[in-house]
């Protein structure tokens, strides 16, 4: 197998990872949360953080990785800012409609795609541009019931979303631009994402919940769901950073919509949540989206590929 070949194997594994991670733990979530009134998430996030860093830690002693040098004020800003995106998204649920959050978390692709051509000089095609517009129109269809809008809400909503989009942009360009792992990156920040969760995880959920994440009656059902979350996390924050890194914050944001259609109808077909035609036409047109975008993206890898290979050999030929 060709070094492409190789690299291709290693994003189509690292995008499966990601899927089959997500939603395994949206699904463990929605039991612990709805099923079983454990309603803590920013705290959970934290403790979903901790088990990672401990978790990368022994992969370390264990000398699975070696670990790289990294700037402590690189690594303590980027923590931060993934933190608080983390934190910023779950008060936007807490303080928007269902609707008005969707459309959230919609809006961080055109504002990745605006910042990334600002800043990076980055340049998407229209068919591109296109592509993701007709997924972003199918996942609002399929997964947007209502839009009430507050002001606080709406702040919280342009912050959730300037910093996942910087937080998403800095994952992939530390990795590139410091030459790291994705592994690296993570076992660096993990510490100091979920430190900065354990001192505001109970804030923001007492102010979410009206309860107290000290107060709660522990179960040992609820213990048991929370140790599986904490481990199905382990994956999901690892293939987090290694798509972000292999691909692009876009299309890791493009994968997330697809979650979001995998989750709709898993709701429908197992947990028997209330599905109607727009949500199917909305799956299939955020569906269609995803094809053409992948479709686009390896056309267009391909023709840099035969750029290069062309500038290789007229450079040995000269």
């Amino acid at each position: 197998m060709g070094e492409i070949g190789k690299i291709q194997l290693g994003v189509i594994g690292a995008l499966f990872l990601s899927v089959a991670s997500s939603v395994s733990i949206v699904i463990c979530n929605k039991a612990l949360m709805s099923k079983l009134g454990f309603p803590f998430a920013t705290t959970l996030t934290s403790w979903h953080l901790m088990v990672t860093f401990c978790t990368l830690h022994v992969a370390q002693r264990l000398n699975l990785f070696v670990t790289k040098s990294i700037d402590m004020k690189t690594i303590m800003l980027f923590g931060f800012l993934n933190g608080v995106s983390i934190g910023f998204l779950n008060l936007s649920l807490g303080f928007n409609s269902v609707g008005f959050y969707q459309m959230t978390k919609l809006a961080i692709i055109p504002f990745t795609l605006m910042l990334e051509t600002i800043f990076l000089k980055k340049q998407f095609s229209q068919k591109i541009k296109f592509s993701l517009f007709l997924l972003l129109v199918g996942v609002g269809v399929a997964s947007i019931t209502d839009l009430q809008l507050n002001f606080v809400g709406t702040i919280i909503s342009l912050l959730a979303i300037i910093t996942t989009c910087v937080s998403q942009i800095l994952t992939n360009t530390i990795q590139k631009k410091l030459n790291v792992s994705s592994t690296q990156l993570l076992y660096h920040s993990a510490p100091f994402q979920a430190a900065i969760l354990f001192v505001s995880g109970p804030i923001v959920d007492q102010l979410l919940t009206n309860q107290s994440v000290f107060a709660y009656k522990y179960s040992s059902t609820v213990l048991a769901f929370i140790i599986l979350s904490c481990l199905i996390a382990v994956s999901v924050n690892f293939s987090t950073f290694l798509v972000i890194g292999k691909t692009s914050p876009v299309t890791y944001q493009v994968l997330g919509h697809l979650k979001t259609c995998l989750v709709i109808g898993f709701g429908y077909t197992l947990l028997h949540d209330p599905f109607n035609g727009r949500n199917i036409i909305g799956i299939l047109i955020a569906i269609f989206g995803m094809v053409l975008y992948s479709y686009f993206c390896l056309e267009e890898n391909k023709k840099k590929q035969l750029l290069g290979d062309l500038s290789l050999a007229s450079q040995s030929s000269g």
